[in-house]
């Protein structure tokens, strides 16, 4: 990767909590190699609040996140994006629109906590946030200046790693 940062756009279909909760990491622990951001296909127009709240308390920063549509990176007058990540199944099945800057994919499949109702559900957020925060720490540990190829290889390979059970 380059010396400016590298955008990245975190998908989900409401982005209303795992693509935010990503968002909100990368952006915290990427540095001056990363700049994130998140959006959904069918965006529920408002972040859950449990999301914001797991946030709050593990100290992240919180002002700006809000659910938007992946329209806003689409379409030839919008950023230019470097990695696409989906981070729910609905999601990668999804059919995509063009994206500026030819990005490279992958998938980071990890189940909704949003679908976790009662008092497991904070638990659920929390244990989203953890997966997460393994996943951006392998894609921190990557080299810097890895071509396209090993880059792709190596967000798919993370996107291996153990998936999320929240049962």
């Amino acid at each position: 990767m380059s010396e400016k940062p590298a955008n990245v756009l975190f998908l989900c279909t409401g982005n209303s909590a795992r693509s935010i909760l990503a968002e909100a990491l990368l952006n915290r622990d990427g540095g001056r190699r990363f700049r994130a951001f998140s959006a959904g296909s069918h965006p529920k127009g408002e972040v859950h609040p449990m999301a914001l709240e797991v946030l709050r308390d593990g100290g992240f920063p919180t002002r700006g996140l809000r659910s938007k549509s992946w329209d806003e990176f689409a379409g030839a007058d919008a950023r230019p994006l470097d990695v696409i990540l989906t981070v729910c199944d609905n999601a990668a099945g999804e059919i995509c629109p063009v994206w500026p800057g030819q990005p490279v994919t992958a998938h980071w499949g990890i189940e909704d906590p949003a679908a976790v109702e009662g008092a497991n559900q904070r638990a659920a957020f929390e244990l989203a946030l953890q997966r997460l925060a393994e996943r951006i720490e392998a894609l921190l540990a990557l080299p810097g200046g890895t071509d396209r190829e090993e880059l792709k290889a190596g967000l798919r390979t993370i996107g291996q790693m153990s998936r999320v059970n929240l049962d």
